[in-house]
């Protein structure tokens, strides 16, 4: 027979290690439920057998992330959620779309077209400028109106641009006065220079321009006697060297 002294011992110790075991479950469910609450995490229940959790009664939505902090108390070895709940599946991939890129817009603005290189090209381009912008002058004077100096700086890029085997011929317009011819040819010269004045400024080469005076002042556009803008301004001529 066994003594009774060796049973009760046996029965004290299966006591203490219960208590022990059933002690660190508390504590290891106390501090779990402390992390899930922290973690903003009320839903559910934590139980513990030994140092493995069992979650249960968390959403779907929730579970994997009670898993993870669960898991991470120290102390707890692993931990498995209850009831189907499990972490939070991954949202399938978006099937690649079949439809091509489409393509860009076109450009509002087309680019400008090239300048012309031959004569024919550049006196239709300069007599397009002149008739939509003329070089004009105040009346009596080789004094440039605001429009008129506007209309030689834009008119310089063509002339700068343009081959250098071409030159230009620029005749000042005026009206007959009184002062007669010879006042009229002064004039009409002083006109040309003031506008070769500032194409030069503008890069024009110095070389390629030449002043013309003309005493007329009638052409296609308008007669000597009408005063008007046709007798105040300068022509361009566009010549081969």
């Amino acid at each position: 027979m066994i003594p009774v002294a060796v049973v009760v011992t046996a029965l004290l110790a299966g006591l203490v290690t219960w208590l022990q075991g059933s002690g660190i479950q508390d504590d290891l469910a106390a501090r779990s439920r402390s992390a899930l609450d922290a973690a903003g995490l009320r839903g559910g229940e934590v139980k513990f057998s030994g140092r493995q959790a069992t979650l249960e009664g968390f959403p779907a939505e929730e579970a994997g992330r009670a898993l993870g902090i669960v898991q991470g108390v120290d102390g707890v070895e692993s931990a498995q959620a209850s009831g189907g709940a499990g972490p939070v599946q991954s949202a399938p991939s978006p099937e690649p779309s079949t439809t091509p890129p489409s393509s860009p817009p076109p450009s509002s603005s087309a680019p400008p077209p090239a300048p012309p290189t031959d004569r024919d090209g550049i006196q239709a381009e300069v007599d397009r400028k002149l008739a939509a912008a003329p070089i004009t002058f105040e009346p009596d004077t080789a004094k440039l109106t605001d429009e008129g100096e506007q209309a030689a700086r834009d008119l310089a890029p063509l002339l700068r641009d343009a081959p250098d085997n071409f030159r230009y011929r620029l005749v000042g317009r005026v009206a007959d006065g009184p002062g007669g011819r010879s006042a009229a040819l002064k004039l009409s010269r002083n006109r040309a220079l003031t506008v070769i004045r500032l194409l030069i400024r503008e890069d024009v080469p110095p070389d390629r321009l030449l002043a013309v005076a003309s005493a007329s002042g009638s052409d296609s556009s308008g007669s000597a006697s009408n005063g008007g803008d046709s007798d105040r301004r300068v022509e361009i001529t566009v010549e081969q060297r």
